[in-house]
């Protein structure tokens, strides 16, 4: 089993963990689906008091049962300056265990030292999920069978654990920027009431090549936001004075994985209703008595506001000209109700009608705060037709504005001067000279996986190292990063149950509530730090291609394999990735 990871990350401004934590009230998780066979009881039965062991941060390990057991008594991680790593760990007991408290000891080199402060070591929650199936499709139900399947990344301080369980530990390192290189020890004692304790050693080689801050990573991260589901989930009042200090908490971790793209939304929920929370609108219009429209964009302002004072400043993509249901909602002066223009449907007089004031009113907006020329109206798989219509009024009312798409129909084609286009992975109609004009005229342009993607994928039942796959994805093809529908659309009880109608489990969130993260999402996490430290050596030492030649080779190498097929040794393809460019990194630092 290869332990050995190369993750990256900037220093986050707090920590939480096993070290230091808010604290939340204990959680029960479901019974597991899956029946304990007789083989299973009987090697739990040879388990006595608590135990550790280090694990592949690649996978997803059962609860109900022992974990395999391993030769490798040491976790060795090779890191950047700036970068922050990650590991995984399994505790097990056949007895049981109370009061379980992970504590991480500082870091020692042969000639320095870095506090304990900048690691947490955090117990991860098992959620129901999907049971994975290469028949992945957006219009049948995958309920059926259930598994568990670890995911929620938690940060209580102390824990139980129940007899006969397995209970996965994520460490995250985050390594100063001003790090001095060499290699360093630590390790986490993890104690319970009555067990012992059991020590987990750790090293890690801080390389000397320094990872800007997130606020300076290229990699264009695009991952939709949800204020509405925040609110029902922590039951607060909708865009109170809560909710946005709750927000802040919800978004900061997005924020620090390098998020480029505020969502935000032009009328009431654009995309239909599919999800479990309504989109509220961010933007109020009103029709006057004497037909004319105001638009009170408090609402929007504030949210903008928020999320760029988090970090995130590249674009504002505003959800949508064409919402799925076709339907705009209106505050109606005369009578003081909520009305609904029904038939919004591009090509139509309504249509223009509905939205050739508030395009010309939303510019003057734009332009008094300064965000004009960042901001898109976005659409999210529309027809060919719908969007001729669309761009037509566009060009009419408001030319200053930019568009995006998240595109399944190549459409793109149409329209060359489109500021942000992506396309769905399992069609990839963009072909290399495309993407190279696009990026000449600076143009973003991106890939998106969804429910009808089996692999690879960031479901709940996805194996973590998919999604860190998916950005080394966009490193090969060149692409300048990824999106995802949503990172924050949760269903009723997310903790609990992490399936969703029709959807894939998972696949509406990658973040839970109070700003929790996921597995998965720290693993995409790592691949986005992997496409910023390959730009960053091929951009340092352009002038060194005999250097920077074990690293293209690796890449080649990892591009030749189709990315779909899952039969592949991906998790040794990625390690060897991520070992040439660790390897190059040192090399060329001396």
């Amino acid at each position: 089993m290869k332990l050995t990871r190369l993750f990256a990350c900037a220093v986050l401004p707090f920590m939480f963990g096993c070290n230091a934590a808010p604290e939340f009230n204990t959680f029960t998780e479901a019974d597991d689906p899956v029946a304990v066979t007789e083989k299973s009881l009987l090697a739990w039965n040879q388990v006595g008091r608590l135990n550790g062991i280090w694990a592949s941060a690649d996978s997803l390990y059962s609860r109900s049962e022992v974990p395999a057991t391993s030769d490798l008594n040491l976790c060795r991680l090779e890191v950047w300056k700036g970068e922050r790593v990650s590991a995984q760990f399994l505790l097990y007991t056949g007895t049981g265990a109370e009061g379980v408290v992970c504590k991480v000891s500082d870091f020692i080199s042969a000639d320095s030292k870095m506090s304990s402060d900048i690691a947490s070591a955090r117990f991860v929650r098992y959620t129901l999920a999907d049971q994975a199936s290469p028949s992945c499709r957006c219009d049948r139900s995958p309920y059926s069978p259930a598994i568990l399947a670890p995911d929620l990344i938690d940060t209580l301080k102390v824990f139980n654990m129940d007899a006969k369980t397995t209970r996965p530990v994520w460490v995250t390192v985050n390594i100063p920027q001003d790090a001095k290189p060499g290699v360093y020890k630590s390790e986490i004692t993890v104690s319970a009431k009555g067990s012992g304790k059991v020590r987990m050693p750790l090293e890690v080689e801080v390389i000397d090549q320094v990872l800007p801050t997130y606020e300076d990573w290229k990699f264009h991260l695009d991952l939709w936001q949800h204020p509405s589901a925040v609110a029902r989930m922590l039951d607060l009042e909708m865009w109170s004075d809560e909710h946005f200090e709750a927000l802040k908490e919800q978004m900061r971790p997005l924020a620090e994985a390098g998020q480029k793209v505020i969502t935000a939304t032009l009328n009431r929920d654009p995309w239909g209703y599919q999800t479990y929370d309504d989109y509220e609108e961010m933007i109020i219009w009103t029709r006057h008595k004497d037909g004319s429209w105001s638009y009170d964009y408090s609402i929007f302002d504030r949210w903008v506001e928020l999320m760029m004072d988090l970090g995130i400043r590249k674009q504002i993509n505003c959800y949508s000209m064409i919402p799925w249901s076709y339907r705009l909602q209106y505050l109606d002066e005369e009578s003081g109700i909520r009305k609904h223009a029904w038939d919004a449907i591009p090509g139509t007089e309504e249509f223009e009608f509905m939205w050739a004031p508030f395009l010309q009113d939303f510019v003057k907006h734009l332009k008094e705060k300064g965000w004009l020329e960042i901001t898109n109206i976005a659409t999210d798989e529309r027809s060919p037709e719908e969007m001729d219509a669309t761009v037509a009024i566009m060009q009419k009312y408001a030319p200053e504005l930019g568009f995006a798409m998240a595109d399944n129909h190549a459409s793109y084609r149409r329209y060359p001067n489109i500021k942000d286009c992506s396309v769905a992975q399992r069609q990839l109609y963009l072909t290399d000279e495309e993407l190279q004009q696009r990026k000449a005229n600076g143009h973003v342009t991106t890939f998106y996986v969804c429910c009808s993607t089996f692999f690879p994928n960031t479901f709940s039942y996805s194996q973590p190292f998919e999604a860190e796959l998916l950005n080394w994805h966009a490193i090969v093809k060149d692409y300048d990063g990824q999106l995802r529908w949503s990172v924050n659309s949760w269903p009723d009880n997310p903790e609990y149950d992490s399936r969703f109608r029709l959807w894939g489990s998972g696949d509406t969130y990658s973040l839970y509530p109070h700003g929790r993260t996921s597995m998965r999402f720290e693993r995409m996490r790592d691949g986005v730090e992997a496409y910023e430290k390959v730009r960053i050596l091929r951009e340092k030492y352009s002038d060194n291609p005999e250097g920077l030649k074990p690293l293209e080779d690796a890449l080649d190498k990892l591009a030749s394999y189709k990315l779909t097929d899952n039969t592949h040794p991906w998790s040794d393809i990625l390690f060897e990735a991520n070992a040439a460019l660790n390897q190059v990194s040192k090399d060329l630092a001396e």
